[in-house]
């Protein structure tokens, strides 16, 4: 088995498009428009990786409910202060840098504009 990819319902497909490019790094690696069924699928993947992010947007839908089940999107990266700064400067939801019990910071938090929260993860700390 292999994992494929994840997939997260967003209410305004080019708003999470701007995001995941520009604030993660994603590119969008293939699209799927079904006009008649009203719905899109875009797959976006990170350079070099064969995971994929799925975004389905469903044409016209209101807000989605993340409810409290949802966890999170995990993305690392090599220089956890740089990234965590210049997400900061661009504006993004982020939480402090933070660590669990006892370690340096380890993780931060960024929020897409539909509330899914992403961890980025200091690759250097495993």
């Amino acid at each position: 088995m292999k994992m494929l990819h994840t997939c997260i319902r967003v209410k305004d497909l080019e708003a999470s498009l701007k995001f995941y490019k520009e604030a993660l790094g994603f590119v969008e690696k293939r699209r799927s428009d079904f006009p008649e069924a009203a719905f899109t699928l875009v797959y976006l993947g990170l350079p070099d990786e064969t995971y994929e992010l799925e975004l389905t947007y469903n044409y016209g839908h209101e807000a989605y409910d993340l409810g409290n089940g949802y966890g999170h999107i995990a993305v690392g990266v090599d220089d956890l202060s740089a990234s965590h700064a210049a997400h900061v400067e661009a504006g993004y939801p982020v939480t402090d840098l933070a660590g669990l019990p006892g370690t340096p910071p380890l993780f931060y938090f960024i929020q897409d504009p539909d509330g899914y929260k992403i961890e980025i993860i200091d690759l250097n700390q495993f």
